[in-house]
């Protein structure tokens, strides 16, 4: 089997971010085709993937080779690269791809600054045309620029098999959760009838949960809010006195409970100033229990 797919390969030197998305009509794309190292860089291998390109391609880059001289290596000692497709970003930024001329129809790559998209078995070249289009015009973070391109690629046409799996890997240093590993995000759709799209609703999760919260946001827990959220902890079992809008100690301490059971830890925290809530928690939970009794 081909993980015959299309991804983006990209850095945000800002930031200090490397990351890699792809989909494809393949069980669990993510496993194969995805790499990254912080401050290394991020390797897409696919097509009749080799999968030792992306731990020796990272190997190469944290030697100091760049994506053009990593690139160079790994097919020049694959006797098999006719039928290998590769997408590679360096520390600097720099990118380079391959792809061999026995990849099925369409096949092809684009290299641009910071980033390459790649694709085979596709629709036609408006697939990576549109990805590009995609990342060039958008901003913010690169996660979800990734992912804005991907999605762009796969309502141009995709994979012309049809769907199946989708994955994103964001690198920077101290990134991943609890501050000692570099794998800022990393989301997998293995099995979905709409992975791209479901992605999408996973990254806007990890948002919710693992995204420290900002001056901007915060929202003072004044008397309505406060009865707000005693009614909600009340309704859910978590506290059992008056709504009346004081928040006091009983009040903050039921409101934790339910903090910790939906892992917004990095919400709000009575150990930081616990008369105040960040409205992206405060909506979360506005809208998860919309519906409870």
């Amino acid at each position: 089997m081909r993980p015959s797919t299309f991804s983006i390969v990209a850095s945000d030197l800002g930031k200090r971010e490397w990351g890699v998305a792809v989909a494809s009509k393949f069980l669990a794309v993510g496993a194969v085709v995805n790499w990254a190292q912080a401050e290394v860089g991020a390797v897409a291998t696919q097509a009749l993937a080799r999968v030792g390109y992306g731990p020796d391609g990272l190997a190469l880059l944290k030697q100091g080779k760049s994506a053009d001289e990593t690139l160079k290596t790994l097919i020049q000692a694959d006797d098999d690269r006719a039928e290998r497709q590769v997408g590679i970003v360096d520390r600097a930024g720099h990118a380079a791809a391959h792809t061999g001329q026995n990849c099925l129809d369409w096949a092809g790559h684009r290299v641009g600054q910071g980033y390459t998209c790649q694709g085979n078995i596709l629709t036609g070249p408006e697939v990576l045309e549109a990805m590009v289009e995609s990342f060039e015009a958008s901003s913010g973070e690169l996660a979800d620029r990734l992912l804005l391109a991907l999605r762009a690629g796969d309502e141009a046409g995709g994979d012309k098999r049809g769907k199946q799996s989708a994955a994103v890997l964001v690198v920077r240093k101290g990134g991943g959760y609890g501050g000692d590993t570099d794998r800022y995000l990393d989301l997998r759709v293995d099995d979905d009838p709409e992975p791209a799209q479901r992605l999408r609703e996973l990254a806007a999760m990890h948002h919710v949960f693992f995204k420290p919260a900002i001056e901007p946001d915060f929202v003072r827990i004044e008397a309505e809010v406060a009865q707000e959220l005693q009614r909600l902890t009340r309704r859910l079992g978590y506290y059992t006195g008056e709504v009346n809008g004081d928040w006091d100690q009983a009040s903050r301490e039921s409101f934790e409970e339910l903090i910790n059971n939906e892992n917004l830890e990095e919400r709000w925290s009575q150990d930081q100033d616990p008369d105040l809530i960040d409205r992206v928690a405060l909506d979360y939970l506005r809208l998860r229990f919309s519906g409870e009794d």
